[in-house]
């Protein structure tokens, strides 16, 4: 409890997004996992944009804790199994290359690659 009391607005999006995840069916996971790495990726930009030299590796880590979750959350029989499993993990792999030193244009791109898979699911 805590951490609450130093940051009340991130502690209500975190029960805000826990009733979400609680609430969702598999196809809103999905949805909601999206949101929330391109929100991360927006946060880290935004943090460079303050403070170009300092990685934000917080907002950085957890843009690739949840593509790789979804890398691993893929179904074994979905049509595009494959696909998506690279296209996840690929992503993944190109946050963890901002780990050392961020760059703003390979976040954007890659913020943008997960916007526009969020378009894509509807």
């Amino acid at each position: 409890m805590h951490m609450l009391s130093h940051n009340p607005a991130a502690a209500y999006r975190r029960v805000e997004l826990d009733a979400r995840i609680e609430a969702a069916g598999t196809a809103d996971l999905t949805r909601i996992c999206l949101e929330e790495a391109v929100a991360a990726l927006g946060q880290a930009l935004l943090a460079l944009e303050r403070a170009p030299d300092t990685v934000p590796r917080e907002a950085l880590v957890r843009a690739q804790t949840i593509t790789l979750w979804l890398a691993r959350s893929v179904a074994p029989e979905h049509p595009l199994h494959g696909s998506l499993v690279t296209f996840y993990g690929g992503l993944a792999n190109q946050i963890a290359g901002n780990f050392v030193r961020a760059r703003a244009e390979e976040i954007v791109r890659v913020r943008g690659d997960l916007n526009d898979l969020l378009t894509a699911a509807g």
